[in-house]
């Protein structure tokens, strides 16, 4: 397969995911608003400023904006050109990606994709957010979940779907991490305590953001505690939005593409992914906790930026070619095959 098919499909996959968990993370936050009506003007800033730091935007989001609020967070989110995270940059690089690579993904894949794009391209886009902003989120999910749901039935079992299944749970498992790190920056209420009405319903937000909130009480039946959402979202291994299902099954195809047996590697993007799958695997939440939530999440993604990086240089990465000194070598070659004639 050629780097760059390989590099599409990666891309496509990761950035759909994207665009999801963006829908996501934005839905929930605004119905978690409208739940709580004693937020006062500087309450709901701190708010959104969370949210706007669990992106991983938040400088761009101030060289842009004045003011932080629902209205400039959800329109830098969804809408903005100039952040390549926003819900319609990432659409529309997903769709650039796909378009690139028409003729390796199937027919069904192309069409929901495409159909995507216009839905968020059309000129009434932002009215029918305003007028339906859960309609809106949802018709994003909707299409989202309809293309993977696309792509397990129509396309083949060969390298490509590997390229998309690393692209979707590495960019999944770093959304997981970050929708569960937008706790540490939301500021609590005057006068609301851990552990309190709004702490709690804060905790219900994020497990409604990764779909997570049927599986939590599936998985606990006491009391919401942040230590179980912790342990859900990072640590669980049949949850499949967890950081360590992802791990695992980027970790599982990238040592399928090259035949590798778990437990060894033969490069070094496997031997990153087996190393951070194989430290999530034999950790506890205790430990997540003693080394601090946030801590925890920052370094487990500089970790995943590690991998993304390693698998970049080894399958999408076009090595520098020095035409001069290959010229020399071949004049050098056939000057050396001269002499010995």
């Amino acid at each position: 397969m050629l780097s760059r098919v390989a590099s599409n499909l990666y891309w496509m996959s990761r950035y759909i995911e994207r665009a999801e968990n963006t829908a996501r993370l934005l839905d929930v936050n605004l119905q978690l608003l409208i739940d709580f009506e004693g937020y006062v003007e500087e309450d709901e800033r701190h708010f959104w400023e969370a949210v706007a730091w669990s992106t991983g935007d938040y400088e761009k989001f101030k060289e842009t904006y004045t003011v932080t609020s629902s209205e400039t967070v959800t329109d830098f989110s969804i809408f903005n050109r100039d952040n390549p995270n926003s819900v319609l940059s990432s659409i529309s690089a997903a769709r650039e990606n796909a378009r690139m690579i028409r003729d390796q993904i199937t027919q069904e894949m192309w069409e929901c994709i495409n159909e995507l794009y216009h839905l968020v391209q059309e000129q009434t886009a932002k009215e029918i957010w305003k007028g339906d902003v859960y309609g809106f989120f949802e018709e994003i999910k909707r299409f989202s979940e309809r293309f993977q749901g696309l792509t397990d039935s129509t396309f083949v079992r060969d390298d490509g779907y590997k390229f998309l299944q690393m692209g979707k749970f590495l960019e999944r498992g770093d959304q997981t991490s970050r929708i569960l790190d937008i706790k540490y920056f939301m500021v609590l209420p005057e006068g609301q305590d851990v552990g309190g009405s709004v702490d709690i319903a804060g905790w219900v937000a994020v497990l409604r953001s990764c779909s997570a909130f049927d599986a939590f009480h599936q998985r606990y039946t006491d009391e919401l505690t942040m230590a179980q959402v912790a342990d859900l979202l990072l640590l669980e291994r049949a949850f499949p939005r967890s950081l360590r299902f992802c791990l695992r099954q980027v970790d599982e195809n990238l040592r399928a593409l090259s035949n590798t047996s778990e437990g060894l590697f033969s490069n070094n993007a496997e031997k990153l992914s087996g190393r951070l799958r194989s430290e999530i695997v034999y950790t506890t939440v205790e430990e997540v906790f003693h080394e601090g939530l946030h801590e925890f999440i920052d370094r487990i993604q500089k970790r995943l930026i590690e991998i993304h990086n390693a698998i970049h240089e080894q399958y999408f990465s076009v090595p520098h070619i020095d035409r001069d000194a290959e010229i020399a070598q071949h004049r050098a070659r056939h000057q050396q095959q001269q002499v010995q004639q």
